[in-house]
């Protein structure tokens, strides 16, 4: 029996339409090895192509490897290794994302294949100057244009589609020709849509999209086109969790959709049609738009929390920040490049010297040699970014204050000094310092390196925060060009923390974790992402980051005035890091702080317990009454009472400032 993938493949070779030059190219070039480069623009048919290509070269009886660039999750290895002797084929999609490693490809993959290897490569740029540069390569190499379908051929696509004659004319007028568009515009036909004269095709495709998600076949239907236009990809398994219910069947709706597509981690629309829908939503329906937002981002995060794999987590996350930048304002946080030019990695034996060269290169040789410094002092703090070939092409590093051994470094110098003067890490706090970040090649600048500092950034924010004070931002030479991509993420420059390291300057960016904890900092940023007013905290509510002294005064009163609701809203332990940690909905902070309490009596000893519970949380008489009842004297009650009391103290304090209690 047939399976579906069988029956989807019959149906699109049906749809397959023209590029007869091409085709007939491919069966001559079968005949011995080589390479044809295929490039053109966006959704011109080049996937489609390839695919029949394939289809061609298998009913030849010669093994084919595909290879799509958007699926590789990138390390060593991860390009296939093409087994000789049976004239193989090897088809890689979507070249255009191997840019930054088109010379290792073409220097050192390519030459590295079995000698009766036929390859083709598709990408939406044509070759680069280097290999027609190379005479070996020039004679190898055959360069296919591909452009939109004449209109004889799309005059028979639309014969194919059962589109009436009377509407060719008019679509092909609408798409010049173009694949993708003209697809979209048979569907927008089917539905019932009468498209007329439009612009352009963005604004084809706009249009076209907008009916799509009225036209869906019920309010659950459009919701699914709006989550796999909002989420990085979208699994049945992703739809059960944001919207429940008959995923497997919307799902399935979802796949047959023209305008998208799948890979190995899921489905994903063509970018055009991503950027229309995302941008209908939010115009229609804001409130909506945020909600959803909302779901898909808790979903993602559950799963980034869940994952024990660090390179999964970062792929993740980086899917995460692909798909969200579209919506920023911000120029730095627009369209950031693609991340399969380069993966994160920890740091190895062999990466010093080249990011010690880098450093020197970009930022100075006194700026290396802290670099160097810290990677003998503190290697697990380095994230590498390494190209296909893996070599280093990028670092960050993420320190861990102390207070010691920052002599040596006038950066982790600047940020200590501001975290200790505006909120003094307490006994079991982290302070943590984003000292580096370089790109091989760019410095700074637009790179796969930046998504991926922002990847780990994110990432060390979610596995660190609960027991961090601080996270600082030190690494970057430019305020200008960063402070309001910094801004948006809850970091603020952190006043008179600047530092120079021989003639640059680095601006710090602070956040403090304790007055703004992950939770309130990730609402704030999905808030950001959707254009919806927002402040880190109310006025008034300033969140309290307390010595333990401090903290220990406050829990003893707030023993005391438990039942004075006129005195208790003042105590801040109300604002504290392990009240709000428990806070749920609009549950008056007092009722949480009275849980905690009880919850700390119940894990005592249990005569001390018995006294929290008899003395502060259900005192039904005076001390002096409950003293006689446990036959104490009033001086024996009060030592047991504050023996208690200081136990309670400490299990309240582990929490705040993320230990685990002894007591447990």
């Amino acid at each position: 029996m047939a399976v579906l993938g069988e029956r989807l493949r019959e149906l699109r070779r049906r749809s397959f339409v023209g590029r007869d030059s091409e085709v007939s190219l491919f069966r001559t070039a079968l005949a011995e090895p080589g390479l044809i480069f295929v490039h053109g623009a966006g959704g011109v048919g080049k996937s489609a192509l390839l695919e029949v290509f394939g289809e061609v070269a298998e009913a030849a009886g010669r093994p084919v490897v595909r290879v799509d660039v958007r699926h590789l999750r990138l390390a060593p290895g991860a390009m296939p290794a093409v087994a000789g002797g049976d004239r193989p084929v090897l088809l890689i999609d979507t070249y255009e994302l191997l840019a930054d490693s088109d010379d290792w490809v073409r220097e050192e993959y390519l030459p590295s294949l079995p000698g009766d290897v036929l390859v083709v490569i598709a990408g939406r740029q044509a070759p680069r100057a280097q290999w027609r540069a190379d005479p070996a390569w020039r004679d190898l190499m055959r360069v296919v244009a591909l452009d939109n379908l004449s209109p004889d051929d799309g005059r028979r696509y639309l014969t194919v589609q059962q589109v009436p004659p009377e509407w060719h004319g008019r679509l092909l007028a609408i798409s010049h020709g173009h694949p993708l568009a003209l697809s979209m515009l048979v569907d927008a036909v089917r539905r019932g849509a009468e498209p007329r004269t439009l612009a352009d095709l963005p604004d084809v495709v706009s249009a076209l999209l907008t009916q799509a998600v009225d036209a869906a076949p019920s309010p659950r239907h459009r919701a699914v086109l709006e989550i796999c236009a909002h989420a990085p990809v979208t699994t049945e398994e992703l739809l059960h969790e944001v919207i429940g219910a008959d995923a497997g069947e919307l799902f399935a709706w979802l796949r047959a959709l023209p305008f998208v597509d799948e890979g190995p981690r899921g489905l994903y629309p063509h970018d055009i049609a991503r950027d229309a829908l995302d941008s209908d939503l939010r115009w229609r329906a804001p409130g909506r738009y945020a909600d959803l937002q909302s779901r898909i981002a808790a979903a993602m995060l559950a799963r980034i929390r869940a994952s024990v794999d660090e390179r999964e987590q970062i792929q993740l996350l980086v899917d995460t920040i692909v798909a969200a930048s579209a919506r920023s304002k911000i120029e730095t946080c627009t369209a950031p490049p693609p991340t399969m030019q380069a993966y994160a990695d920890r740091l190895r034996d062999g990466d010093r010297d080249p990011i010690i060269a880098m450093t020197s290169a970009w930022q100075g040789e006194q700026q290396a040699a802290l670099a160097a410094y810290w990677m003998t002092r503190q290697p697990a703090a380095f994230w590498v970014f390494r190209s296909l070939s893996g070599e280093p092409r990028g670092y960050a590093a993420c320190l861990e204050l102390t207070g010691a051994e920052l002599d040596e470094d006038p950066g982790a110098a600047a940020m200590w000094r501001y975290a200790h003067d505006n909120g003094a890490p307490r006994p079991g706090e982290q302070v943590r310092a984003w000292r580096f970040f370089l790109d091989r090649d760019h410095g700074q600048f637009s790179s796969p390196s930046v998504t991926l500092f922002a990847a780990c950034q994110t990432l060390d924010i979610l596995i660190r925060g609960d027991n961090s004070a601080w996270t600082l931002v030190g690494a970057y030479a430019d305020a200008a060009r960063w402070c309001h991509t910094l801004a948006n993420l809850g970091f603020q420059p952190a006043s008179g923390a600047e530092y120079a390291v021989g003639d640059r300057r680095f601006p710090v960016f602070a956040h403090d974790w304790r007055r703004v904890d992950v939770t309130e900092w990730l609402r704030f940023v999905r808030a950001r992402q959707t254009g919806a007013p927002v402040q880190l905290t109310e006025p008034g509510k300033g969140k309290a980051v307390l010595s333990e002294p401090e903290f220990a005064r406050a829990v003893r009163d707030a023993l005391r005035d438990l039942h004075a609701p006129e005195r208790i809203r003042d105590n801040p332990l109300l604002r504290s890091r392990v009240v709000r940690q428990h806070e749920r909905g609009d549950r008056p902070s007092v009722d949480t702080l009275r849980d905690l309490f009880a919850t700390g009596a119940g894990v005592l000893r249990p005569d001390l317990g018995a006294l929290v519970d008899r003395t502060f949380l259900h005192p039904a008489t005076t001390q002096e009454r409950i003293a006689q009842q446990l036959h104490l004297s009033f001086n024996t009650y009060r030592r047991h009472r504050d023996r208690a009391v200081a136990h309670l103290t400490e299990w309240l304090w582990a929490r705040e400032v993320g230990q685990r209690p002894d007591t447990e």
